[in-house]
């Protein structure tokens, strides 16, 4: 019988099942366009039962593209967009609300404008025990099994707020604090093992659910990031970096993320991570007003000139994210003359795409004191731009590898599944699976060090533009 796995990636924009073999090559895939409900300003959400069909259609069609029955499918592993959660009856199944995703802005006035009749509703139900809480990983395990399993994994656990990676577990003043209560959070389970069966009557046999990983610590693990120094670099709906700290947690000054990576036979594995809202958002609005018609053409088009011409651009359509750390800067475009072209303004804000990303490793490098590797390993779709990846490497003077594989997401929870059943021996056989498409080394680039100076002033002048000021 053949030995495949079936990874479930359910990401911010895309819903997606990738079936693999055992060399890791996909035979099957599903997708669909994730639904996302905007009832109010600054509110985000998701239907549950929406989101819930669409999981079962993406995995059927999935099937259904490898020309193979659900029984061939020996392992089934679950990466999810982080922090997005719900609550949900414990007797009758009903969620409470939609989901609330990471997006989501509600928040930042939870204090002034919180609906205390909400609070005081949900708390009743809380006290009398019927309430499950989880983030999208917990809510699909228990419909998954059909509510035989209600747990979480560490590295999605780490991303919420609510856990101390010190520790590694709930936290108790977080939870004082911010008065979710304990009892409501799901028992956290290791990232690779059995978490349990998927329900026959779903898809037509009992697949084990053998993975279960956050989206970018998927990616981490699917680059094969293991040792500590490792880098991988994610652009796509935003810039990601994600640095092995090893077997300790790093508590950062300038916004990075101490997360789990992974906890996988015994050993558990911390990154150190910073990200960069915005750059599908850039990418998308250079499109919508006119500077490029298609993205594969952009690298070759923001060639044509020398440089941008004194443009200059700063992404922060959501603020600065680390280690700037400033939510009230704004996006801006500095230094437009009479001789300013299209092109040049494309140009400025792939240079700034990239100069992010050599503040964010620059402050991990900084910040860790770790020997970081002399390769950043890439992928996501931004990735496919080869002027951008190129100037990452100029700019970090490290090598960019970029792998046959983009989708690491999937491929990540696909190594993690396969490894509990046996798909796979171990880590080193990974490491030889995955596959490196193209190379980008460093080049001598002297040009840039000014133009990165006057990016960086730039940036400074875009700082603090949404505070409150007298004239």
């Amino acid at each position: 019988m053949a030995k495949y796995v079936l990874a479930l990636d359910v990401g911010t924009t895309t819903l997606r099942a990738h079936i693999y073999d055992k060399d890791a090559q996909i035979i099957g895939t599903g997708v669909c366009k994730v639904e996302i409900m905007r009832p109010k300003p600054g509110y985000c959400e998701m239907d549950p039962d929406l989101l819930w069909r669409q999981v079962q259609q993406v995995i059927t069609d999935c099937i259904k593209d490898a020309y193979t029955d659900s029984s061939n499918i020996c392992a089934m592993g679950i990466t999810v967009q982080r922090n997005t959660f719900i609550t949900w009856d414990k007797e009758t199944a009903e969620p409470f609300h939609n989901f609330i995703t990471w997006q989501d802005l509600r928040a930042s006035d939870y204090v002034k404008q919180w609906n205390k009749s909400y609070t005081l509703w949900l708390r009743k139900r809380v006290e009398e025990n019927q309430v499950y809480f989880g983030c999208i990983e917990t809510w699909l395990l228990w419909k998954l099994t059909k509510g035989k399993v209600y747990a979480t994994e560490y590295s999605c656990a780490s991303t919420t707020g609510l856990f101390d990676p010190f520790q590694l577990g709930w936290s108790g003043v977080v939870s004082h604090v911010s008065k979710v209560p304990l009892n409501i959070l799901p028992p956290i389970k290791d990232t690779s093992g059995q978490f349990g069966i998927c329900d026959p009557d779903i898809f037509g046999a009992a697949i084990p659910i053998t993975a279960i990983i956050a989206d970018q610590q998927s990616a981490t693990f699917g680059q094969c990031c293991f040792n500590v120094g490792d880098v991988k670099c994610t652009m796509g709906t935003g810039t990601f970096i994600d640095c092995n700290t090893g077997h300790k947690s790093h508590a950062s000054i300038a916004g990075f993320y101490p997360l789990v990576g992974w906890k996988y036979e015994n050993e558990t594995v911390y990154l150190a991570e910073g990200n960069s809202s915005d750059t599908g958002q850039c990418l998308e609005w250079a499109k919508s007003i006119g500077l490029y018609e298609k993205v594969e053409d952009t690298s070759d088009v923001v060639m044509s000139v020398q440089d941008s011409g004194g443009v200059y651009f700063v992404p922060a359509f959501s603020g600065l994210q680390a280690p700037i750390n400033d939510d009230k800067a704004c996006t801006s475009l500095v230094g437009i003359s009479p001789h300013t072209s299209k092109v040049h303004i494309l140009r400025a804000i792939l240079e700034s795409l990239a100069f992010r990303f050599k503040l964010l490793y620059d402050a991990v490098h900084r910040e860790t004191k770790i020997n970081l590797s002399d390769v950043i390993r890439c992928d996501g779709g931004v990735c496919n731009n080869e002027f951008l990846v190129q100037l990452v490497s100029d700019l970090t003077g490290r090598t960019m590898d970029r792998p046959v594989h983009m989708d690491m997401t999937s491929l990540g929870v696909a190594f993690l599944a396969g490894l509990a059943v046996g798909v796979w021996k171990d880590k080193s056989e990974l490491l030889s699976i995955r596959k490196t498409e193209k190379q980008f080394e460093p080049r001598d680039s002297p040009q840039y060090k000014e133009i990165l100076t006057e990016w960086k002033n730039a940036m400074r002048r875009s700082m603090g533009w949404y505070n409150d000021v007298d004239i």
